[in-house]
């Protein structure tokens, strides 16, 4: 536990030297923002911009129900430009300490590969959870002003099915990053393999149910619908234990590479 500890004070740490934990939150806030405010003046800017040119506005644009607003929010800036700055504020991850030849100092110590892990994925999934939570209330509090309300239960419960696609996001980008050296190959593979995943969504519910975007949907469905999917409980459990399979993988790359200091 002692060594869980150390790991993840120094993840703090290092957070702060590179004022990721200023700039990650900021970048959630300002992509929870944007979409309410987009989707409400956006038919007021084209109306004006048609003018003559015979542009027709939608009128459900304007008539939008807050829910529908927020999971937009998810689908058009979390689970896009968002994704990405996830993976590129944590391709390094692994590979820099292997880079660096902290990782042979490290376990060169009495520090196990487990406590190495999950000091690192635990430091890094609670801040992005983070930073992910207070771009949702922010835009949850611009869509209360500019649309219609949205019941709390709601809220809460499509904010955690969201955060269980963020932690496999978390574990599968610290895999990729153990295994392969060049951060731009890890941020190339992170992003085409994830972004698939959520392009592949609703293609069949077979696939739905172990594919970990489809906790992503499951949120969004929430906030639209108003009800709970029940194939989100072992779409659930198939990321948690996608989820561990990451990490387990992560875990032995590690114990039989034995990274010495010649890497």
């Amino acid at each position: 536990m002692n060594n869980f500890t150390v790991i993840l004070k120094k993840e703090f740490v290092q957070m702060l030297r590179e004022y990721k934990i200023i700039w990650l939150p900021l970048v959630y806030l300002f992509l929870g923002m944007t979409q309410p405010i987009i989707s409400y003046y956006l038919p007021s800017i084209l109306e004006a911009l048609g003018g003559s040119e015979g542009i027709i506005i939608d009128p459900s644009m304007a008539a939008q129900s807050g829910g529908e607003v927020l999971a937009t929010t998810l689908a058009s800036q979390f689970d896009q430009l968002g994704l990405i700055i996830i993976i590129v504020s944590m391709m390094g991850i692994v590979q820099s300490d292997k880079s660096n030849g902290m990782l042979a100092f490290i376990l060169t110590r009495p520090v196990m590969v487990g406590s190495y892990i999950s000091g690192k994925v635990v430091s890094n999934y609670l801040f992005i959870a983070l930073s992910v939570a207070i771009g949702y209330v922010a835009s949850y509090f611009y869509v209360q002003f500019l649309f219609t309300s949205i019941p709390l239960a709601d809220l809460l419960t499509a904010l955690v099915f969201y955060l269980v696609w963020v932690l496999f996001i978390v574990g599968f980008t610290t895999m990729i990053s153990t295994i392969f050296n060049g951060q731009g190959i890890i941020a190339l593979i992170s992003i085409v393999f994830l972004i698939f995943c959520r392009m592949i969504v609703g293609l069949s519910p077979i696939i739905d149910s172990i594919n970990p975007a489809s906790m992503s949907h499951y949120a969004m469905e929430v906030l639209v619908v108003g009800s709970i999917n029940k194939s989100v409980i072992f779409s659930g459990i198939a990321t948690l234990l996608l989820t561990i399979f990451t990490l387990s993988i992560t875990n032995n790359w590690i114990t039989k590479k034995k990274f010495s200091n010649e890497q």
